[in-house]
């Protein structure tokens, strides 16, 4: 198995548009990730906090069909409450568990060595795209 990732996805109304349903599918068939689970969170105007698999929600069922709830559901209630504290009233969050199979033999590789990741980090493109023109003014500057 690749590396794994739990990505907390937000929008800013309170269901999950046909759009984006529309999206995660897609990913499930690109080849380099794979979709392992994935819940939804919405939390309410009122502040309350519900969470459920997409196919629970009427207008996505054509979209994700039996691939909108999951055999071995293995984000949990635990998962849904963290990320229901994160959200702004009104909002609603899209928990997606994904393994990179692209990196898979990178990472079968470098297990059989004795290796392992010990850590990573999500960097927003903004920050990178930051970056980037801080070095370019840095360069024309010459320093």
């Amino acid at each position: 198995m690749g590396p794994a990732e739990l990505l907390v996805l937000t929008f800013p109304q309170e269901t999950i548009t046909v759009e984006a349903a529309s999206a995660l599918s897609k990913l499930r068939t690109g080849g380099d990730i794979r979709v392992i689970d994935s819940l939804v969170v919405t939390r309410h105007p009122d502040g309350g906090a519900t969470y459920g698999e997409l196919a629970d929600f009427e207008h996505l069922r054509d979209i994700v069909g039996d691939a909108g709830g999951h055999a071995l559901p293995l984000i949990g209630p635990e998962d849904a409450q963290e990320a229901a504290e994160l959200l702004e009233p009104g909002t609603v969050a899209l928990l997606v568990l994904i393994e990179h199979v692209w990196a898979q033999a990178a990472a079968d590789a470098l297990r059989s060595v004795g290796g392992r990741i010990a850590s990573g980090v999500r960097i927003p493109p903004e920050n990178i795209e930051e970056a980037v023109r801080a070095a370019k003014a840095r360069a024309a500057a010459g320093k």
